[in-house]
């Protein structure tokens, strides 16, 4: 328990490091979580400062969560990884560094995904892409992403310990959306639109 708790924490660190603030506020001297939806991840990113910016963001936050979860894969396995993966989703949403204001952790959650099983991967993001498409709701492409993620990876991998990890994770992200799930519920959540570029 010991070593899953050093790399719960290794994520977390590594989680807290966030990319929506730092690059707002490198290129553009504000704090995006004064802007647009309030929240610090791709999205509001996007929305409010522009797709390129936005896309950078989800780079960023993608790859800290691979980096997190290989660290956790090279030390415990699969179980390993998801415990990394949950600590920097974790300091993702309520991250050390910036006053424990953070992102929703769907960037993070696809990382870990990715670093999981790129099967998996492939159809969760399918599932999300076709709702974006269909829909227009970043946020239900997202609830519905990680509410396939328990029965996906029970018919990939069976039930074990990283399921749980997993579905914490998911229960997390759902947490996260729960202003969302209510705007969907009364058919107030905006449509997803990308900024021109030069921010609000």
């Amino acid at each position: 328990m010991f070593w899953y708790f050093l790399l719960l924490l290794a994520g977390y660190l590594i989680g807290s490091v966030n990319s929506a603030i730092l690059l707002v506020r490198s290129k553009f001297k504000r704090d995006v979580r004064a802007s647009g939806s309030g929240n610090a991840g791709a999205t509001n990113v996007a929305r409010v400062y522009g797709t390129a910016i936005g896309v950078l963001t989800l780079a960023c936050d993608v790859g800290k969560a691979v980096i997190a979860c290989l660290i956790g894969w090279a030390a415990m396995g699969r179980t390993g990884l998801m415990t990394a993966g949950l600590g920097c989703l974790i300091g993702h949403c309520w991250p050390l560094f910036f006053k424990f204001k953070g992102g929703k952790g769907v960037a993070v959650a696809a990382g870990t995904l990715l670093a999981l099983d790129w099967r998996m991967f492939l159809i969760i993001i399918s599932l999300f892409a076709m709702c974006v498409l269909l829909w227009g709701r970043v946020s239900l492409g997202s609830i519905v992403g990680v509410a396939a993620f328990p029965p996906l990876y029970y018919l990939f991998h069976g039930a074990d310990a990283a399921l749980a990890v997993g579905t914490v994770m998911c229960l997390l992200v759902v947490f996260q959306h729960r202003q969302n799930i209510r705007r969907l519920i009364h058919g107030e959540e905006p449509r997803f639109t990308a900024n021109s570029g030069k921010g609000k």
